[in-house]
């Protein structure tokens, strides 16, 4: 459970049964087996032994591991998180949506905001891409991909589009060239959705209404410890991990566990309570366990797109007046893709913090 003490008033966090297990019953512990081939590790300084043994395997990484049995080369990551990335500082660049209405329930309404505002001028063999239903079938998502590579479209893409969808459309040619370009287009345009989205969601749930004294950072950086969307981090079996600790076995996978070194009472005082004030005396860099978008040695490239929109997407909220209805008492946090709180009903409130 967490506390949000903003406003004086208990909300309650409900996990899935497996995570609240892993916070109930491995909190404080650095290493344990989880089952016959895998052993989890909540240990910073374990972590770091880790990580640091070797790069990250293609198949390990979310985005840009192989794609449709072709691996995806630094070279093409890089060009299409240079679209994107200026997708991002031109929308958040350009003048703010009118009246549009960011309440309802989150994170579904934050996820429709970004698709519009990111996306929102792609042709719609792109956009129902980032369908969030999307997300609950990968059957699902490989047969929007082929209806998206089939549906009738130009190679060259007429402004107004985003500088992703235009890079995904020159790229693809052939049939199997388009499937692999749409598949990528969603292996990326989504996630920046979902994921600001769910942190958003996140950070509503455990402190709004806000003090007004609260910048959007803290909030933001506060919301990551708590409720890291990724909050595990998984390598395969490596000869290299027996070599940094003699209790993995050279068959053993690696579960590292952010969901536990961000709430261990031994790195955070009062660990369960949402404070973003305490990030004015804490590095978000350098403090020991905080790895929401892992480990230095292999940062998640999307960070410094992730945080700005969540900024943005905070403002605005603080700006209208929006916060977690105060009739909502419970929230779940399912076991299912990122880790956040799901039906999260925002409205206006006159209720200030103090």
């Amino acid at each position: 459970m967490n506390r949000s003490d903003t406003v004086g008033s208990a909300r309650v966090t409900v996990f899935a049964p497996r995570i609240a297990e892993l916070l109930r019953e491995r909190r404080g512990t650095g290493f344990f087996r989880i089952d016959g081939d895998t052993v989890g590790v909540a240990d910073p300084e374990l972590i770091n032994k880790l990580l640091e043994s070797r790069p990250a395997h293609e198949f390990e990484r979310p985005t840009f591991k192989p794609l449709q049995g072709r691996s995806i080369e630094r070279v093409e990551a890089n060009d299409v998180l240079r679209a994107v990335s200026h997708d991002v500082r031109a929308a958040l660049g350009g003048p703010a949506p009118d009246s549009v209405d960011l309440s309802g329930s989150w994170p579904r309404t934050g996820h429709a905001y970004l698709r519009d505002l990111l996306f929102g001028p792609d042709p719609l063999r792109f956009r129902m891409l980032t369908d969030r239903r999307l997300e609950k079938a990968p059957v699902l998502t490989r047969a929007m991909v082929r209806t998206s590579a089939v549906l009738p479209g130009k190679r060259a893409l007429d402004p107004p589009v985003s500088r992703l969808a235009a890079a995904t459309a020159t790229a693809a040619a052939e049939h199997g060239d388009r499937r692999y370009a749409m598949g990528l287009y969603r292996r990326v345009a989504a996630p920046v959705c979902l994921g600001v989205a769910a942190l958003v969601a996140n950070a509503l749930w455990l402190g709004s209404p806000f003090h007004p004294d609260a910048s959007n950072r803290h909030l933001v950086l506060e919301s990551l410890r708590l409720l890291p969307p990724s909050w595990n981090i998984l390598r395969v079996a490596s000869p290299e991990f027996s070599a940094v600790d003699s209790r993995i076995g050279p068959r053993d996978d690696v579960l590292l566990l952010p969901l536990l070194t961000h709430r261990d009472p031994e790195l955070w005082p009062e660990p369960d309570v949402f404070l973003p004030e305490r990030w004015h005396e804490v590095d978000e860099d350098d403090h020991p366990g905080y790895i929401p978008f892992g480990h230095a040695s292999d940062r998640c490239r999307g960070r410094h797109l992730i945080v700005p929109l969540a900024e943005h997407l905070l403002e605005r909220l603080r700006a209208d007046g929006l916060a977690v209805n105060p009739g909502q008492t419970t929230a779940r946090v399912p076991l299912a893709g990122l880790l956040g709180v799901t039906r999260v009903q925002v409205s206006r409130t006159r209720l200030l913090a103090t």
